[in-house]
């Protein structure tokens, strides 16, 4: 706003010089432009203009994160605090807010980015993976660079976007400060580490230029918790409410948890993380077979506690990793769990249908005369991590209350019952039940700035969750039509997710049309992607007419169906070639028009 005003107040700058100011000005991020302005302030006062050392550049480390659930954002925020107490100017912003203009003027630049879904750039990481892939990318001969990456193990192209960022900023010419580092789901300890090798690697580069460091402090965002995923709030749980019929074959459970005076904030698109505790007859089964004494004291960190409040607390249980599938077929012997453990494909559908206590059961260590002691299954396992949830409920509507939507995972496997840890922690919690939360902001997934564009909801299954929160907003908004729901599971009658309130929300005026599909109500099996075909010259129709579209739910199967959908939309009613209409939802992606919630 004052740029554009300097060209009409009376000012002793020429034309030409307004104008390069404001080309710099354009170019520089919020932490540059505030050094720049304490500069020159200074040296107008000092009635001179004094030399600069080196470049700004040179003064400022830059740390850039890419996260889809904000642990590469806890990482980076941290690293900040640690740098800037040591005297450091940061620059810490979203690689998705970055200005990729700026990046020829970086002296040293720090990368925390995690890997989404089959290799995939998270949201806010893509718009500079693609720049740094493109031909626009500049060479980087003078930037020293570190990437930290975070993954999991368990898929198949682990740290993938880590390693090409890293690959690509070589590629241009950038030194790198440290080899790449990778981190597991475990992450906390090797991102420690990394903090304080950059901060050791970084120190030569600024004190070589000569430049008087400046500490920019950052003020805490605006609704920034106290309550983060480190330092979760003990919550409430009011209701846990099973919301398929009994002829279901499957267990949805409304969950409502009272945030009490927490201060806790959230957005319609944001989730809850939910710290959970596994259940203590699955813990009392790995124990037994394991022959150890659920009264064991052993050490985790600093704490001593009892080895089964260890398995109950701090423990992962019901999800396995390749790391463990391989260590326990080395420990148990067993010749077809290590011919498994050899090929990632089949760990992989291996990890997804076993749990660990499958592990003990299936392939016991007494076959090979091993024992284990308490200390080293605790070394074997992964720290318990918690659960993402998107949220249901819009706190226009609910207040202190946060809502979910959960579908409890279970199976049957030689004869035991088998749970999804958090899921069969929420759907067993009784009214009263304490539950360790905390929000996690998705930026990613918001509805538009103008309330009155209008939205379609692609959400079959627990993928609704977020589009009750949506409407909600809008309601409490005063916000009617323009909203399309596209919404599907098995059944009608047993498996219509908040039917009512639909129904009510259609009544009402506030939804404008809803497409459903039961999937197995008719004899051949009907999807969501069905209906938007059916529905495309109107679907087509909504796009071009401003139109955001979203999606949430299964990223496996159904995210992928239904955007071949809409590319089939685009090709047979908008008259694009494939190339085009990928290229069409790509623009609609970029503009934020198009987004996505998938798990």
């Amino acid at each position: 706003m004052l740029l554009k005003e300097l060209s009409s107040l009376a000012s002793p700058l020429s034309q030409g010089q307004v104008e390069k100011l404001k080309q710099l000005t354009s170019e520089l991020s919020a932490v540059q432009l505030a050094w720049v302005s304490g500069y020159l302030a200074a040296t107008a006062n000092a009635g001179q203009l004094a030399p600069v050392a080196q470049t700004q550049t040179a003064q400022t480390v830059t740390i850039l994160y890419g996260s889809q659930t904000g642990n590469g954002r806890g990482v980076a925020k941290a690293f900040a605090d640690k740098a800037q107490a040591q005297g450091y100017a940061v620059n810490l912003a979203s690689m998705g807010e970055y200005n990729v203009r700026q990046l020829k003027q970086e002296a040293v630049l720090l990368l925390v980015v995690s890997t989404h879904g089959e290799g995939e750039a998270p949201d806010d990481a893509i718009e500079l993976h693609k720049f740094l892939a493109s031909k626009r990318a500049p060479k980087l001969d003078n930037l020293h660079y570190s990437v930290l990456a975070l993954g999991d193990s368990s898929y198949e192209f682990f740290c993938q976007t880590g390693k090409d960022f890293d690959a690509r900023l070589a590629a241009l010419g950038a030194k790198s400060l440290l080899p790449l580092i990778e981190c597991d789901v475990d992450y906390e300890a090797a991102a420690g580490q990394w903090h304080a090798d950059v901060l050791e690697a970084v120190k030569p580069l600024i004190e070589t230029s000569s430049a008087s460091v400046v500490s920019i402090g950052t003020a805490k965002a605006i609704g920034e918790s106290e309550f983060t995923k480190q330092n979760p709030y003990s919550a409430e749980v009011l209701v846990s409410q099973k919301i398929t019929g009994r002829g279901s074959d499957r267990d949805v459970r409304h969950v409502e948890i009272d945030l009490g005076d927490s201060g806790l904030t959230y957005q319609a698109g944001d989730a809850l993380g939910v710290w959970f505790s596994n259940n203590e007859v699955l813990v009392d089964e790995v124990l037994a077979g394991l022959s150890l004494a659920a009264d064991e004291l052993v050490t985790l960190g600093t704490e001593s506690l009892s080895l089964k409040q260890a398995l109950v607390d701090k423990k992962e249980l019901t999800q396995l990793y390749p790391g463990l599938v391989k260590a326990w077929a080395e420990l148990s012997g067993s010749a077809e769990l290590l011919a498994l453990s050899e090929d990632k494909e089949q760990v992989r559908h291996f990890i997804l249908k076993h749990q660990f206590a499958d592990l003990v059961t299936q392939y016991p260590l007494s076959n090979n005369s091993v024992t284990l002691n308490a200390a080293k299954l605790l070394e074997l396992l992964r720290p318990l991590t918690p659960r993402l949830y998107s949220i249901a409920s819009s706190q226009s509507e609910v207040e202190t209350e946060v809502h979910l939507t959960v579908a409890l995972v279970e199976d049957e496997r030689h004869g035991s019952a088998r749970f999804g840890g958090a899921s069969h922690f929420l759907a067993s919690a009784q009214e009263g039940t304490q539950v360790k939360v905390y929000v996690e902001s998705n930026k990613h997934f918001r509805l538009p700035e103008n309330p009155e564009t209008p939205v379609i909801m692609v959400g079959p299954g627990t993928g609704v969750a977020p589009f009750r929160a949506f409407m909600q907003e809008r309601v409490a908004q005063g916000i009617q039509g323009d909203s399309w729901l596209f919404f599907g599971n098995p059944h009608f009658e047993q498996d219509f997710l908040y039917q009512t309130e639909w129904q009510q929300y259609l009544k009402n005026g506030d939804l404008s049309r809803i497409d459903v599909a039961f999937s197995r109500d008719q004899a051949h099996k009907i999807y969501v992607q069905h209906r938007i075909k059916e529905q495309g010259q109107a679907l087509w129709q909504w796009l071009q007419n401003g139109a955001h579209l979203y999606i949430c739910g299964d990223a496996e199967r159904m995210a992928k169906d239904v955007h071949q959908a809409l590319i089939e939309v685009a090709v047979e009613v908008g008259g694009l070639n494939t190339e085009a209409a990928e290229a069409y939802f790509e623009t609609l992606r970029s503009d934020k028009r198009y987004q996505k919630d998938v798990y």
